[in-house]
């Protein structure tokens, strides 16, 4: 009997986790959509076209990058000197 008990309390928190996730993933996908709108309205009220992908592009590219290539410790000169045609593909296997 004991160990019914604790299934089912174990069961019942599981069933409320998955129902608080279920809930926040329905707040999330609903306040995208009101955001949308709103950009969507915005657009139309400036009488300019408004486009999810054309918006996401434009926010895109004013971002500054996180990574860049290369290593940023290292000074502009040394990362010259290290281009693409410089790297050798090797293969290497192990003889015995």
């Amino acid at each position: 009997m004991i160990d019914f008990i604790g299934r089912l309390f174990r069961f019942v928190a599981l069933a409320l986790v998955a129902l608080i996730g279920l809930g926040m993933a329905l707040i999330f996908t609903f306040s995208t959509i009101i955001a949308v709108a709103i950009l969507f309205l915005v657009a139309r009220l400036r009488g300019q076209r408004f486009s999810v992908q054309e918006y996401w592009t434009n926010r895109k590219a004013q971002r500054k990058p996180i990574f860049t290539k290369g290593n940023a410790a290292s000074s502009e000169r040394a990362h010259d000197s290290r281009t693409r045609e410089n790297v050798t593909d090797v293969e290497a296997r192990d003889i015995r």
